[in-house]
């Protein structure tokens, strides 16, 4: 039953931080859709996590596959952050669309987080379950 709370709890906060980035995009004062560029982002940034669980020794504490997979996560997050931001200095957006695509990725981005933090053990979760 903790499983079905927390994938509620994790589906609702990243319709919020979706419906976050949307209102930086449609609200008739921005009207700009160059923010939904984050949207890859958001697609990028798991995947490098993905490859090294398959491709990494679990037996080791710390191994470079990990250790790469943690930096390009980063980049590709910090990337998304700084993507509103040059967007805004450039004056593509406006800075109340780029506050607005800030606070949808802190939501997508902690949502993510969360998923991986209860989801991607597998030492006592399984999908058969449900």
């Amino acid at each position: 039953m903790a499983g079905i709370k927390a994938l509620v709890a994790l589906s609702f906060s990243g319709a919020l931080g979706l419906t976050l980035l949307l209102l930086g995009c449609a609200l008739q004062s921005f009207g700009q859709y160059w923010p939904m560029f984050v949207l890859i982002f958001y697609i990028l940034s798991p995947l490098p996590n993905l490859i090294a669980k398959r491709h990494a020794d679990d037996t080791e504490s710390s191994n470079a596959c990990r250790e790469l997979a943690y930096f390009l996560t980063t980049g590709i997050v910090v990337s998304a952050y700084g993507l509103p931001i040059v967007l805004a200095r450039t004056t593509v957006i406006k800075w109340g669309a780029c506050g607005l695509v800030m606070g949808g990725n802190s939501v997508i981005f902690l949502t993510i987080l969360g998923f991986f933090l209860t989801f991607g053990r597998g030492d006592d979760f399984s999908w058969e379950q449900w």
